[in-house]
């Protein structure tokens, strides 16, 4: 049964437009800017070039909460199809964050960011089935599909989570969805992250229904989710203060008081359970450790130097900060980037410098 919460004929389809202008803008070997609700625009280099508007490029394609997908227009907000899914008791597990009511779909795939679900749930490449793209050939691509087991050979419409526009002209995609728990409960615990790390690491060998796990360096944040008896046993067994389930929110959306003092802000890539790492600054753990975020005024190389010697990588978040905001890439690796570069955009208009100078 179709969710009767979204009208399909809503939104407006603006890809014969988007096309011609990446066509003219081939053309006239112009470089184009993609911008959809620019939420997360201060993420990665300033990009010069002409602006390529995807936010009137809008609407819920289809629907269909039996089915467990959904399909979006790019330029459509992202609180949208939250609300549309909500309606149906469902969710995009990944909890991927808006940073503004501006978020937009294409947004959410290009950034590539999850929320604090994603060591349990996947992250958001994990729930793209299909995407639409317009190439730097001039052509509508389609990648993938509506269904969950549709793929033969290399999976593109994943690669294009984290790409950051710089391989195509994102214009629709499709995402597996979820329903929501049915029970949830969140708890606080006054522990050193020290030790909360050696907990984490022995939970994580259990059958706890956990769905988030932080540290702010003086508490660990806890949540489990999943049907009402299991919940409610592992939180007598774990134990700790009740916590209002806002708290991930605020978390995700970086409205934490952390996330407001004046230094630059960090967000470290890191193996789970490694040790706090020896830093200027103070950290947040997110993802159980996995991820961390770091207030510091340290140099880069001397951050990166910390989190590369642990097989991670450093991203900054605070524009303008850094000449190289996202962590340098190995030969090999940058080799392999490039070279998918050249075969979607061979001219190299889209987003040129976003994610690296030379890229």
């Amino acid at each position: 049964m179709a969710n009767p919460h979204f009208d399909p004929s809503a939104g407006h389809d603006r890809s014969a437009e988007l096309l011609e202008q990446v066509r003219q803008a081939l053309a006239e070997k112009t470089p184009l800017a993609i911008r959809g609700g620019s939420s997360k625009a201060f993420l990665g280099r300033w990009v010069e070039a002409r602006p390529l508007d995807l936010s009137g490029h809008t609407g819920i394609v289809s629907y269909d909460p039996t089915e467990l997908v959904i399909t979006a227009r790019a330029g459509t907000p992202l609180r949208e199809l939250n609300a549309a899914l909500d309606s149906a008791g469902q969710m995009l597990a990944c909890e991927a964050p808006s940073f503004g009511d501006s978020a937009s779909v294409g947004g959410m795939l290009a950034a590539g960011l999850s929320g604090p679900r994603r060591p349990w749930a996947g992250a958001v490449r994990d729930f793209v089935l299909g995407t639409r793209l317009i190439s730097g050939l001039g052509t509508h691509l389609r990648f993938g599909g509506e269904v969950m087991k549709n793929v033969a050979g290399y999976d593109l419409s994943r690669l294009l989570a984290g790409s950051f526009g710089c391989l195509g002209v994102i214009t629709e995609a499709s995402f597996k969805v979820l329903p929501k728990p049915r029970c949830r409960i969140s708890l606080r615990q006054a522990i050193p992250v020290e030790r909360a790390l050696l907990r984490l690491g022995e939970w994580g060998q259990q059958p706890l229904p956990l769905s988030a796990a932080a540290h702010d360096g003086e508490h660990l944040y806890l949540r489990f989710e999943g049907n009402e008896g299991s919940v409610r046993a592992a939180c007598e067994r774990i134990g700790g203060d009740a916590l209002d389930d806002a708290w991930w929110d605020d978390l995700r959306e970086q409205r934490l008081a952390f996330f407001g003092t004046p230094q630059p802000l960090w967000r470290l890539s890191l193996p789970a359970l490694s040790a706090p790492l020896a830093l200027p600054g103070t950290q947040l753990l997110d993802w159980g450790g996995a991820q961390r975020w770091l207030k510091s005024d340290a140099p880069a190389a001397q951050i990166r130097q910390a989190v590369s010697a642990l097989g991670g990588h450093a991203t900054c978040f605070t524009p303008g900060h850094v000449d190289d905001p996202l962590h340098p890439l190995p030969a090999p690796l940058l080799k392999l980037h490039r070279s998918l570069k050249r075969q979607l955009d061979p001219q190299g208009i889209f987003n040129p410098g976003r994610m690296y100078a030379d890229f």
